[in-house]
Parts: C-alpha cells; structure tokens; sequence
C-alpha cells in the first residue's frame, strides 16, 4: 500500500451531482475506488449510478456510510465552506480539487482545520489529488497512465504531473503514490507533509518532486530532505523564464519582492543533496539510472 489513499479509503464526493463531481465520480468507480457516499444539498435521497447514496451532508455521509475521505468539486465561493464541513463531520482527510477559491476562504478552512490538532488533513485546493495505482484513485489524474512502482511522487503541477508519470510509465518504472498539493498560495498539505509520509513508507524507494517558482515551499523542503530524508530525491524547478511580478499559471507562481526564484530554490536543493534537472525527461532518466 502506499500514502494517504488505499484500500482502506471510504470515499464521500461533495458536488457528485454537478458536470465535474459526477464526471470524475464515475472515473473513479471505474478505476475502483471505494466512493460510499456523495453529497449535494438538496438532493438528498437520490443514488448515484443507482448505486452512491446521495446526501445532504458530509455528517449524514459519515454517519450512514462511514466515509473517512472527501472530495470536493463544489464551485470555488462554496469550496471553503465544504471544507470546514468535512472537517467537522470527522473526515480524516479532504482533498479540494476546486480551483479558484478565494484565498480567505482557504486560509479560515486551513485555520480551522489546524485548530481541530491533527484529526483532520486537506490537500489542496486546485490540486489534482492522490492515486495509489492498484489501489485507489482520488482525484483527476488520468488512471490509463499509471502503473504499480517505487517511486513517490510529489508536484505543485496537475500538468506537469501527468507528464512525468507518464514518462516514468514509459521508461518502465512504476508509482507507489502520486500527489498533487496544489498551485495556489495557501494549502493545506505542504512538500515537507508528504515528504514525511514518503520516509516511512516502505513501498517508495525514490522520490520525483517537481516545485515551481514562487512561495518558499521548495526551501522549506530543502531544509527538511538535507536535515531528515534519506531516500534518493530526484527535483525539477518550473517557470524559470518567468519575468519577475507576472504570475505564471498558479496563483502561487509568482515572483514577488526578489523571494520565490528558480535559482533560489534550485540551489537550496542542491545544497540538500537533491539531484536537480533541467527537463522532466532528463530527471526521470536520472532516476531510473540509479537502479
């Protein structure tokens, strides 16, 4: 098995009904993944499929189904508040896939969630998830690309993501789990929160961390991979043409006041041991040449 997401995953999807939640629901049953419950306001009564109870709330959805883990595709002014109410109904982790939710309403979910000491995880918002080939899908990610490996993987990037797992596919290699934080300012689970599970977890013997430009998340792992982590870590740094004060696709990838350059963080994973690529293709060579 591997981090965050398996076979012991009971999953409750927040905006089922809607274009993305029941397009993405679908996905998901297909690939296998134990959805137990969906939740619309409103809708409550309904199946989905003829077989996903549909609810009105995430403590309805917990009570009567027992769901451990969300997912919300709600739209982004009612995402913090899906959020907070997955935290208080006792979901052990939530992952946001909405993009575009107000910074504020994250920062009070992440507020709150803190404040409940460890009962609750999120990832995300505008995140692509976590999969666990073989085991479960919670998220975006396309199933088709993925195959059961060692490699942990870890990336700020949906996009780039899907491109790397894809090239690690191709080169024969395999994923034991693969997760989306997310591209926006405020998130929940950081680099240094996963990287902590991928330490312990006896499936992943290497590790691919794609960062971008922007926020310190890259230097804050570096400090933690060149104190702590001892597994091999393969890195690669997006955005680096990038003029500085122009965001680049996130809303986290953003010079500002001389703080969050590529050649910052490029050099803080250096400094941590980190072998650090200009290609996504040139690292996952990299990688497989260790064996």
């Amino acid at each position: 098995m591997g981090i965050l997401v398996g076979k012991n995953t009971r999953l409750v999807v927040q905006g089922i009904t809607g274009r993305e939640g029941s397009s993405h629901a679908e996905q998901m049953l297909e690939y296998g993944t134990n959805i137990v419950a969906g939740v619309t306001p409103g809708r409550g009564g309904q199946k989905f499929k003829d077989t996903v109870p549909v609810y009105d709330t995430v403590a309805e959805a917990v009570e009567k189904g027992g769901a451990n883990t969300s997912i919300i595709f709600v739209p982004p002014p009612f995402a913090g508040d899906a959020m907070v109410e997955a935290a208080a109904a006792g979901i052990e982790l939530v992952i946001c896939i909405t993009e575009g939710v107000p910074v504020i309403d994250t920062v009070r979910a992440v507020r709150y969630i803190n404040a409940l000491g460890g009962k609750t995880r999120l990832i995300g918002p505008n995140c692509p998830g976590v999969m666990t080939p073989g085991e479960s899908r919670v998220g975006i990610m396309p199933s088709s690309i993925f195959r059961e490996g060692n490699v942990g993987v870890v990336s700020r990037s949906g996009t780039l993501t899907y491109e790397v797992v894809d090239l690690i596919t191709k080169a024969g290699m395999g994923v034991s789990t693969c997760t989306g934080v997310g591209g926006d300012p405020v998130i929940g689970t950081t680099f240094v929160d996963v990287l902590e599970l991928l330490a312990e977890d006896p499936k992943t013997e290497k590790v691919l961390l794609i960062g971008e430009i922007g926020g310190t998340d890259e230097e804050t792992a570096a400090a933690y991979i060149q104190a702590k982590f001892k597994k091999p870590i393969f890195g690669f740094i997006s955005g680096r043409s990038a003029p500085p004060g122009k965001r680049m696709g996130h809303a986290g990838a953003i010079i500002s006041g001389g703080k969050g350059t590529p050649e910052a963080k490029i050099a803080a994973f250096q400094a941590a041991g980190v072998t650090v690529s200009d290609t996504l293709a040139e690292m996952v060579e990299r990688a497989k040449a260790l064996g």
